[in-house]
């Protein structure tokens, strides 16, 4: 089982310390066992949220053997990182643990220096003072969370859902991480610009939206040889029109909503089929089975085997 540790230091901001508790601990496996197993760790056993004090079960020694730690944001960011906790975390990141943080975390986080020479996010508010206090981190204030491999950070809020969901993914696959953002009641994927891994069987539509019967439709003819001008007709109206409806209804253009729901409906066939390459590249729409690995790498990262062998 994945153990996580969430780290509360002084002043954690209840809201980012209870996310991961929540969304990890409800998490199950197709078979019913939890995915997860859940340790609150704090330096002193009495954390002061600011609202309540916290009595953390466990000191700082829970981090030691833990696959995944969790900081969550604090109210008070730029105060100094007290030492036994810096040494913990670099411990913890020389072991190779993965290490994620939430909201205002990614300042204790990058105390550290971990995070130094990378891409981080953090709430938009305190973007401009992450980049100032630690300028050898790339922050980059418009997404709702980065993904380094070993070291994540994400943006304020509800962005450590979304991080939540994203490292679920990569533990468990896309049916265990839908799973638990229907628990959650979260939508998989949110648009804005920035890319987003959580996979699903159908691509999310905006409910009540005049394009919702549309993008059913779509998710119903992925296998079909679209064309923009296609997708006009059967919504019948110009192409220009269409492409500004997308852009307000879904912050996306109708083909690279088509492309993301294509990889999405063939990261689920991979996972829970033994169909050939082959053969998935023609369920979801691709003529050449070259063209479909490219934008298969291209979305994800990785090559189609590589993704069924890591997932399925």
């Amino acid at each position: 089982m994945h153990t996580v540790a969430v780290l509360a230091l002084d002043q954690v901001i209840p809201f980012d310390l209870s996310t991961p508790i929540e969304v990890f601990t409800r998490t199950r496996l197709p078979d019913g066992r939890p995915g997860y197993q859940i340790r609150v760790c704090a330096e002193h056993r009495e954390i002061d949220t600011g609202a309540f004090v916290l009595r953390a079960p466990w000191s700082l020694e829970g981090l030691r053997g833990a696959d995944t730690i969790i900081v969550p944001g604090t109210a008070t960011p730029a105060a100094p990182l007290a030492p036994d906790v810096r040494d913990a975390l670099r411990a913890a990141a020389k072991d190779g643990t993965r290490i994620a943080s939430i909201c205002s975390g990614t300042f204790p986080l990058a105390a550290t220096g971990l995070l130094d020479g990378l891409r981080a996010t953090t709430h938009w508010i305190a973007a401009d003072l992450l980049a100032a206090t630690y300028p050898d981190i790339k922050v980059d204030p418009d997404v709702l969370y980065v993904d380094n491999g070993q070291f994540l950070t994400s943006a304020g809020a509800a962005a450590g859902l979304d991080l939540c969901l994203h490292m679920i993914r990569r533990d468990y696959g896309s049916a265990v991480a839908a799973d638990a953002a229907r628990l959650s009641v979260m939508p998989l994927e949110r648009e804005g610009g920035q890319a987003q891994f959580i996979v699903h069987d159908h691509a999310p539509t905006p409910q009540g939206s005049d394009l919702e019967p549309l993008l059913t439709w779509l998710q119903d003819n992925l296998g079909r040889d679209l064309t923009l001008a296609d997708i006009a007709a059967r919504a019948g109206t110009s192409t220009r029109t269409l492409i500004r409806r997308f852009r307000e209804q879904t912050g996306t253009t109708p083909l690279q909503w088509l492309h993301r729901a294509r990889i999405r409906l063939a990261q689920h066939l991979l996972e829970t089929t033994h169909h050939s390459i082959e053969r998935v590249a023609s369920q979801v729409g691709f003529g050449s089975p070259t063209a479909f690995r490219d934008r298969f790498k291209r979305t994800t990262g990785v090559s189609p085997h590589t993704y069924r062998r890591s997932f399925s």
